[in-house]
């Protein structure tokens, strides 16, 4: 008798152990969000080291190929974006910070002029979800094949 009572006062006591211990485990090396890096880390040294009069192999040399270029007239941009994302274990994303620097080229290939921008440089906007209306029936996938039979 005295190992029933024994087990009956152990047993919960173990479980409620066991399933501390276990959710101590989850919770120590793993997070709901995660930081990531996207695109180029943008460091202060390496945009301090980019100066008026610089060669486009120079900068190459120091940040690495462009994401992005565009030409103007007689000038040419490269774009490196970069962007800290938090990403909860959901999927869902939330910029923390965003920073897009511009280098600006001469015709000649010497750069002009640096910029830098961040979030509050940039406008928000929203998406309008109106369709444009189509002639005829929108019909679904399955309509559009028994229809056709």
């Amino acid at each position: 008798m005295p190992l029933r009572t024994a087990t009956r006062v152990l047993l919960p006591i173990t479980a409620a152990v066991l399933v501390g211990v276990t959710l101590s485990a989850c919770s120590s090396g793993m997070s709901l969000t995660q930081q990531r890096q996207r695109g180029y880390s943008i460091s202060d040294d390496a945009v301090q080291q980019i100066r008026v009069g610089q060669s486009t192999a120079l900068v190459t040399a120091v940040l690495g190929s462009p994401q992005i270029t565009n030409s103007f007239q007689n000038e040419n941009a490269w774009y490196y974006l970069g962007e800290k994302v938090s990403q909860t274990a959901f999927g869902m994303e939330l910029s923390k910070e965003r920073t897009l620097l511009v280098i600006y080229f001469d015709k000649k290939g010497k750069v002009v002029d640096t910029e830098r921008l961040g979030i509050k440089d940039g406008k928000s906007f929203t998406i309008d979800s109106r369709r444009t209306p189509s002639y005829g029936q929108d019909r679904t996938f399955i309509e559009s094949i028994i229809s056709s039979i």
